[in-house]
């Protein structure tokens, strides 16, 4: 993407990055630390990781960072980055608390001036999302959000190809996410990453659809273009006692006559991370699954069934610039992952040197991607629990 003497300047140092949550026996903490610095320009210096003063400093020497940048909460690490001088304070800060944390760190960090990458959903309520959005716009930052699915090769393969007519007009799309870790109510027998999903104080208005339906969302947004007009959901909560939901299912209808189904559930015995998308235009088809996602399934009347695989001289140039091994060495949930952050990264990186980041770089999900999935989760449980059929859901 740069070379020569740009990329001596591109890349002059590594960029810092602050963490707020992601400490001890936080899962998806170390997968975005990870992801960040997986290309070895990013370094962690800084970060407020934790609930209490105490299990931040203890995750910090667990990181083997100097304590004097571990910071007892948010508030305080914006207080005294703030003090340091440009170059020494962190670049960029990566929000992955339980949810209820997301707005008003993310929005004291944006009005700091600070660059932000969130975990999704990026906020509880439209109006916290439309806030944010603004705040965003006026303070000039870079803000991502981290739909990680968006990050395969192959899903950019199948975003290209839809966006090029090769599957014709888009007719039928049809998303699915069935786990079945929440069959129980695992909640009450001490799983820190249930708990918190199930408690409306702290997850939101919704748990399986604003937990995995909002990938489902964001994917079909992503690869299909197609802009949602109404939906009909039906949410339940099948584990006696739960207060959210954990099953969903959506009839959607797109704006310019194309139909869709969503599924989304995490009480489907035996099913890990299935998620899976169908797209059927007027020339053909595709199929992309997420535990298989180095291959992309094409399907028409007319011809065999095509299977495109990942780093391929036939694939769009924007699919083969987010891989890293030679074809035939499997990619997975990490690189997507490290995909978002490279191009989150390279898009701040440009901004320090006041140059325009290029297409690729500009290739993460946004504030505005992250609001359209707070108005689409906020929706969702407003059909559910009204009478009409279709429920209007056209954002802006």
């Amino acid at each position: 993407m740069v070379s020569g003497k740009k990329e001596e300047a591109f890349f002059a140092r590594k960029l810092k990055m602050g963490m707020v949550g992601g400490g001890r026996d936080a899962f998806i903490g170390s997968v975005h630390r990870r992801a960040a610095m997986l290309e070895g320009n990013v370094e962690l210096v800084a970060g407020a990781f934790s609930s209490t003063p105490e299990k931040s400093k203890a995750s910090g020497r667990d990181l083997l960072l100097d304590e004097n940048r571990v910071y007892a909460n948010y508030e305080e690490m914006i207080k005294r980055e703030l003090k340091l001088p440009e170059g020494e304070r962190v670049d960029f800060v990566s929000i992955v608390t339980p949810n209820h944390v997301h707005y008003p760190a993310a929005m004291a960090f944006v009005q700091a001036g600070f660059n932000v990458a969130c975990d999704k959903p990026m906020v509880h309520t439209i109006e916290q999302a439309n806030d944010l959005v603004k705040a965003v716009k006026a303070k000039n930052v870079v803000f991502a959000v981290t739909y990680n699915y968006t990050g395969y090769p192959m899903v950019k393969q199948a975003r290209c190809m839809i966006a090029n007519g090769e599957l014709g007009k888009i007719q039928k799309v049809i998303v699915e996410y069935p786990q079945g870790w929440l069959l129980d109510r695992i909640e009450e027998t001490g799983s820190k990453q249930a708990a918190w999903r199930t408690d409306p104080a702290r997850s939101g208005i919704s748990g399986c659809i604003g937990d995995i339906g909002s990938h489902c969302e964001n994917l079909v947004s992503y690869v299909t273009g197609l802009e949602l007009e109404s939906l009909c959901a039906d949410l339940t909560a099948f584990a006696p006692g739960r207060q959210l939901d954990d099953d969903g299912s959506m009839l959607l209808r797109f704006k310019g006559g194309a139909k869709g189904v969503l599924t989304a559930s995490q009480i489907c015995p035996g099913q890990e991370n299935s998620l899976k998308l169908r797209v059927w235009g007027t020339k053909g088809g595709l199929e992309w699954t997420q535990e298989d996602p180095n291959y992309l399934h094409i399907l028409s009347n007319s011809a065999p069934e095509q299977i495109y695989r990942r780093n391929n001289p036939y694939n769009y140039d924007i699919a083969n610039a987010n891989v890293r091994i030679p074809s035939g060495h499997p990619e997975g949930f990490i690189e997507a992952f490290g995909n978002i952050y490279r191009n989150f990264c390279d898009t701040i990186r440009c901004k320090l040197l006041n140059t325009e980041p290029t297409e690729v770089m500009l290739d993460f999900p946004t504030v505005e991607d992250g609001a359209r999935g707070v108005f689409f989760i906020n929706k969702a449980v407003e059909s559910s629990a009204s009478d009409v059929k279709w429920y209007p859901a056209k954002f802006k």
